[in-house]
C-alpha cells in the first residue's frame, strides 16, 4: 500500500460518530502537520515514535487517527492511553469513543470487558501496578499512547514503571508539546543523540512548534501584559524592605517582591484582575463566548482572587481547587459554559482543554519554562482565523524571558556541565517541578521557605511582549496609555498585532513628550530600553565585582571583607548578596577608580 493510500483510508474507516462533536479540534480532515507525521509513521513503521507538536496543535487526533489506522491494519490488537491526571484519562476515553475507539478510564485490574478496544490510565496508576500493564501487554498485541511522556521522567519510580510495563508493547507513540524538563532524569522510550558539544538531546521523530502552528492559524498569537508596582513587605528578620517590581534586585528579593504582588489583600492584585476583565470584555466584542483564567499558587489564593472577582464583576468564578471528581466536573461545566471566569491551582496548567480560554492572569511564583509553557498552552488553541489570547505577568526576569522565546523549540538535555564556580542553575527549577507537578493542592511548604510579611503592593501597567519585542510605557492603571493596550481588539492577524502595538506605543511616547516634566511621576521609557535584569545577569555582576575586589586586595593589602564594607560605606546599600544591579555596577566603578589612582 502507497503511503498516499494508507494515510487516505486512515479517514476512510473511521465510525460515523466522527467528528461529532470531538472536544479536542478533533476533525475528519487531518491538518497538514497531523497529515505529515500520518506519513512519516506509515512509512517508516518504527516501533517508537515520539511527535512533539505545540499545545493545541492536535495531538490528540493525530494520536486517535495513527491508532485507529493501527487497529483497523491489524499491526495492534489494542490500545492504552497513559495520561498525566485522572481528569485526561476520561477526556482521551471521550475523544476515542467519538471516532469508534472505545477505551475503558476505570479500568483498574483483571480481564477487560470485550466492549473495550483498549484503556485509559494514569503515569500514577501505571506507577503502582506495572506488572498488570506488563502482563496486558505481552498477551495482546498494544500500541501505548504515551500523553505528554515528559511526565515519565517526574520520578525515578515513574520512569522504571513505564519502562517495566510497556517494554513488551508492540508499537509505543510518545507525545509532547513540552519536550523539555528542568531535570536530567531520561524520560523512557525517547532517543538521545549526542550533539557536537557531547551533550545529548531528545531526538523527535516530528515536530510541529508554535512558529509554524501559529503561521498556519492552528494556534492564537498570544499577547503578554507585564504589570509592575511598589512593593513593601517584612523580612523574616523583621526589616522592612521596599521595592520596585521589576527593577534590578538579587533572586531573593525578586521572590519576596513577587509573593507581595500576589498577596490577594495588596492593591496589585485587584487592579491586575481589573484590567484582566476589562480585556476579556473587548475580547468577547469578537469571541463572545471567550473565557478568562487565574492560575494561582495555593488554595487560600484561589479563593481570595474567586472573591475579589466576584466584587469587581459582580458574577461568581467558578473555583477549582484540587484534580478530583468534582473538579474535573467543574472544569467541564466551565468549558461548555459562557461563564466569564475560573480560578485553578496548578492542575489546569496542562492537558485540560478548554478552548473558549482566551485571558489568562498568571498569578502563581512557579518560574520553571515547562510550566510556564504548559500554563501559556491553555490559552493558544484557536478555533478560527484572528483570535487573539492575552495572558497578564508580573514584570519578573525569567517571565519576560519565557515570554519573549514563546517561539523557541526546545529538546530535552541529558548532560548539563556544570563550569566551575558556577551556582547550580536547575537546583531551584527542579524543586519547582516537583511542586507543579503535584495533582493535589498539598501543602508545599512555601510559607515557611518565604517566611515574610507582604505590607502593600501597587501595580503599574508597564510593557506588552509580543513576537519577542517589547511595547509600551509604564502607566497607571485606569488611565487612558493602559486602556489603549486593553483595547487591541480580539480578533486581529499576527501581522496586525504587531503593527497596532507598534502605533499604540508610537501614539504614547507622542503623548508623553508633549506633558510638562513634573507631570512625569512614572519612568517615561519605551519598554525595550527598560531592560529587566535576570538572576544570571545578577550573578555575573557579583562575579564581575568579587573579581575586580580580589584584584584591588593583591593591590592595596587589604582584605577582601575591609574593601567591601569601605564600598558599602562610599557607596550605600546593603551587602552585595542583597545590592540591587545599579548597586553592584556603581561599587565596581567605585573599585576601577581606586585601583586606577594607585597605578
Amino acid at each position: 500500500m502507497t503511503t498516499t493510500a494508507a494515510t487516505a483510508s486512515s479517514s476512510h474507516h473511521l465510525s460515523p460518530a466522527f467528528p461529532g462533536r470531538a472536544p479536542w479540534g478533533t476533525a475528519g480532515k487531518l491538518r497538514a502537520w497531523q497529515q505529515g507525521a500520518m506519513e512519516r509513521y506509515i512509512q517508516e513503521q518504527p516501533r517508537d515514535f515520539l511527535a512533539v507538536a505545540t499545545p493545541g496543535a492536535g495531538k490528540t487526533t493525530f494520536a486517535l487517527t495513527l491508532a485507529s489506522w493501527l487497529l483497523h491494519h491489524h499491526v495492534v490488537q489494542q490500545v492504552t492511553v497513559v495520561a498525566p491526571t485522572e481528569h485526561l484519562k476520561k477526556q482521551w476515553a471521550e475523544a476515542a469513543a467519538r471516532i469508534g475507539i472505545k477505551l475503558d478510564p476505570e479500568y483498574s485490574a483483571g480481564p477487560l470487558s470485550k466492549e473495550y478496544q483498549g484503556v485509559a490510565v494514569t503515569y500514577a496508576g501505571v506507577g503502582v501496578r506495572p506488572m498488570l500493564h506488563r502482563n496486558r501487554s505481552e498477551q495482546r498485541k498494544t500500541l501505548v499512547i504515551l500523553d505528554e511522556i515528559h511526565h515519565a521522567g517526574d520520578s525515578k519510580s515513574w520512569g522504571e514503571a513505564c519502562l517495566e510495563a510497556f517494554e513488551p508493547a508492540t508499537r509505543r507513540l510518545a507525545l509532547t508539546g513540552t519536550p523539555f524538563r528542568s531535570d536530567t532524569n531520561p524520560i523512557p522510550f525517547v532517543t538521545y543523540e549526542e550533539g557536537n558539544d557531547g551533550i545529548r538531546r531528545s531526538s523527535a521523530d516530528y515536530t510541529y512548534g508554535y512558529g509554524s502552528a501559529l503561521g498556519d492559524g492552528v494556534v492564537r498569537p498570544v499577547i503578554f501584559l507585564s504589570y509592575s508596582g511598589n512593593m513593601r513587605w517584612r523580612t523574616k528578620a523583621g526589616d522592612e524592605i521596599a521595592a520596585r517590581l521589576g527593577e534590578p534586585m538579587t533572586k531573593d528579593a525578586i521572590s519576596q517582591a513577587w509573593r507581595t504582588a500576589l498577596d490577594p489583600r495588596g492593591e496589585w492584585m485587584p487592579s491586575v484582575l481589573r484590567a484582566a476583565d476589562q480585556r476579556l470584555t473587548e475580547v468577547r466584542k469578537g469571541i463572545p463566548d471567550a473565557g478568562a483564567l487565574v492560575i494561582a499558587s495555593d488554595q487560600e489564593s484561589a479563593r481570595a482572587y474567586a472573591k475579589l472577582i466576584r466584587d469587581i464583576t459582580g458574577t461568581k468564578a467558578t473555583l477549582v481547587l484540587s484534580d478530583d471528581t468534582g473538579a474535573s466536573n467543574r472544569i467541564d461545566d466551565f468549558a461548555a459554559s459562557e461563564d466569564r471566569w475560573m480560578v485553578a491551582v496548578r492542575m489546569v496548567s496542562e492537558g485540560v482543554d478548554v478552548p473558549r480560554l482566551a485571558v489568562g492572569v498568571y498569578a502563581t511564583t512557579i518560574s520553571t519554562p515547562l510550566f510556564f509553557a504548559q500554563a501559556v498552552g491553555r490559552f493558544v488553541r484557536s478555533r478560527r482565523r484572528g483570535e487573539t489570547a492575552s495572558v497578564f505577568l508580573p514584570t519578573v526576569p525569567d517571565l519576560l524571558g519565557f515570554a519573549n522565546e514563546m517561539e523557541v523549540e526546545r529538546d530535552h538535555v541529558l548532560d548539563k556541565p556544570k563550569k566551575e564556580g558556577e551556582e547550580d542553575p536547575y537546583a531551584e527549577s527542579e524543586k519547582e517541578m516537583d511542586e507543579a507537578n503535584k495533582e493535589q493542592d498539598e501543602d508545599t511548604g512555601e510559607q515557611e521557605q518565604f517566611s515574610f510579611e507582604a505590607l502593600e503592593s501597587e501595580a503599574v501597567f508597564d510593557r506588552v511582549l509580543y513576537d519577542g519585542a517589547e511595547f509600551g510605557m509604564q502607566a497607571h492603571p485606569g488611565s487612558a496609555e493602559e486602556q489603549d493596550y486593553l483595547g487591541i481588539p480580539g480578533l486581529l492577524e499576527p501581522d496586525q498585532v504587531q503593527m497596532l502595538l507598534q502605533k499604540r506605543q508610537a501614539r504614547q511616547i507622542a503623548h508623553s513628550r508633549k506633558k510638562p516634566a513634573e507631570e512625569a511621576d512614572l519612568l517615561e521609557l519605551p519598554a525595550e530600553r527598560r531592560p529587566v535584569v535576570s538572576h544570571k545577569e545578577m550573578l555575573e555582576l557579583r562575579k564581575q565585582l568579587n573579581t575586580m575586589v580580589g584584584a584591588y586586595v593583591h593591590q592595596s593589602g587589604k582584605p577582601h571583607g575591609v574593601i567591601h564594607t569601605e564600598l558599602r560605606r562610599v557607596c550605600g546599600g546593603p551587602p552585595s548578596a542583597e545590592a540591587t544591579a545599579g548597586q553592584l555596577r556603581q561599587r565596581i566603578a567605585k573599585v576601577q577608580e581606586w585601583a586606577t589612582r594607585m597605578r
